[in-house]
């Protein structure tokens, strides 16, 4: 299958983030691609940025982006395409929303919605509340994993993913700089994962939208320059460029973790060395 990431700008207005979206839907659907990965705030724009001030959020315009939502959905359906997409979460008047990645299936249904859960010192003191578990969910045959922004630089929720049998991390950021775009790549590898990573377009400079494949190497990144584009790549099991990580390191690295290959040596060392004794 074919999937992609967006480096869209992101602004304060939901409705303009919402038709900037569905342009990048059409766009991708004709180039015949499965999925797109939305950046962290791709709809309802990033605390910090878009929204200000930590005391903005009871004036923020829920029902404009439920309305978005619901429009991006309908559109997915029509397309029969799958979509990423970064926004807030509301719980209630007196929490803090969640920082979420929506994922909105090619039938046009909200198919599930990761929560951040590693949050940054600003925006759990002042404008988030975490999450609190892992989400995969499967598209072709391929299953996948979601992460966002400061994850990258913990290491768990990645081994966490291989753990659940992930193929690839759907990561989204406001901002992929290149200490976290070193992360990703180090993830992929150590990982055995493809990792698409989307930012906005008013961040690519110092860090594209791109994706990685499960040897750590990037396959395809978008522009370094402040304007909308996709980098697509494909996802292929049986490419021979990802047999050595897939088909070897990856489940090596499984049984090794599990450490009954180094006891069935040391016993058999054991053996080996009593028999010598005699």
């Amino acid at each position: 299958m074919q999937i992609a990431v967006a480096q869209t700008p992101v602004e304060e207005d939901i409705r303009a983030n919402g038709d900037t979206i569905r342009k990048v839907l059409l766009a991708a659907h004709a180039q015949n691609i499965a999925l797109v990965v939305f950046c962290e705030g791709a709809l309802s724009g990033y605390a910090k940025s878009q929204i200000m001030r930590k005391d903005e959020w009871h004036a923020f315009d829920w029902e404009a982006q439920e309305n978005e939502l619901r429009d991006i959905a309908a559109l997915c359906g029509t397309l029969g395409i799958f979509a990423v997409i970064g926004g807030a979460h509301r719980l209630d008047a007196a929490t803090r929303p969640h920082n979420s990645l929506y994922v909105l299936s090619a039938s046009g249904d909200l198919l599930t919605r990761y929560d951040k859960r590693f949050l940054s010192h600003t925006e759990i003191t002042d404008w988030y509340t975490p999450g609190t578990e892992p989400i995969t969910f499967e598209v072709d045959g391929f299953r996948f994993g979601l992460a966002i922004c400061i994850e990258s630089q913990f290491p768990e929720i990645f081994s966490q993913y291989e753990a659940l049998g992930v193929d690839a991390v759907l990561f989204g950021s406001y901002g992929i700089p290149e200490y976290f775009q070193i992360a990703l790549r180090a993830h992929a590898g150590l990982n055995c994962l493809w990792i698409a990573g989307a930012t906005p377009a008013q961040q690519a400079p110092e860090g594209p939208a791109g994706i990685i494949g499960p040897d750590g190497k990037v396959i395809s990144h978008c522009p370094a320059s402040a304007e909308a584009s996709l980098a697509v790549a494909r996802l292929d099991r049986n490419d021979p460029n990802y047999d050595v990580a897939l088909n070897k390191a990856r489940p090596w690295r499984a049984k090794a973790r599990l450490g009954d290959i180094y006891r069935e040596r040391m016993v058999d060392d054991a053996r080996s060395t009593e028999r010598t004794r005699y």
